[in-house]
């Protein structure tokens, strides 16, 4: 809960900061204030969809990224445009108007680019951050009908059983637990790697000793095909 209101206040944060930059460009607050809601999807998209690509091999990561940021830059114009032709009806200007109200830096590609760049790399070394700080501390779960709390660090992988998850640590021990694997890939964050639908590892303990199969602390784990780039 606390790493998601921690990503919540720099969105706003963006967002103000992105108000300010528009108002030296001769805009309202308000109408700051609403580019910098018009950017938020667009660098939220970015931040979202490129780390995903970087896991692809070169080829492919290359093409993937051209489509993402040309996407994402279309969609920014669109919106820009959007939002012009609200400030020329809430203002009860003509439609045809908004065009000329555009600041011409504002409807700069490479411009606009350098802002979601900005927007979109900060949320990015946020989540890093967030994900280094969080190994070290406890997660708590519900194993057996008792609550059980442990570092993420001391866990050494996630094994999907049908219905249940078994948590696997560093001491030996197993807990059993109704949390699905996909949940606590986004609990345990980026430290963690997905090798498989039903297994989750701890990557400073993950040794790969073939293409087909991952070794954890002496327990030697499938990887599926679909996963393999990720462990790469």
């Amino acid at each position: 809960m606390k790493r998601i209101l921690i990503i919540v206040l720099y969105w706003i944060a963006a967002i103000l900061l992105t108000a300010f930059l528009v108002v030296s460009l001769d805009y309202q607050f308000w109408q700051g204030l609403m580019i910098g809601l018009m950017f938020l999807p667009c660098a939220m998209a970015l931040s979202f969809f490129l780390p995903k690509v970087a896991k692809e091999p070169a080829k492919d990561r290359i093409k993937h990224s051209l489509f993402i940021i040309l996407g994402v830059m279309a969609l920014a114009l669109f919106l820009l445009i959007v939002t012009h032709m609200l400030f020329s009806y809430i203002k009860n200007e003509p439609a045809y108007s908004f065009p000329q109200d555009i600041a011409p830096i504002l409807a700069n590609p490479v411009f606009l680019a350098i802002i979601l760049t900005i927007l979109a790399y900060g949320e990015f070394r946020l989540e890093k951050w967030l994900g280094k700080t969080q190994k070290n501390h406890p997660v708590s779960f519900t194993s057996d009908y008792r609550k059980v709390s442990l570092n993420a660090e001391d866990i050494l992988y996630i094994e999907s059983r049908d219905s249940e998850v078994w948590i696997h640590t560093r001491d030996g021990k197993s807990y059993r637990n109704k949390t699905g694997i996909s949940q606590w890939e986004n609990l345990l964050g980026p430290d963690f790697i997905r090798i498989h639908r039903a297994f989750l590892v701890n990557g400073q303990d993950a040794v790969s000793t073939s293409p087909d199969t991952v070794t954890v602390a002496g327990t030697e784990l499938p990887v599926s095909r679909k996963y393999k780039n990720s462990i790469k």
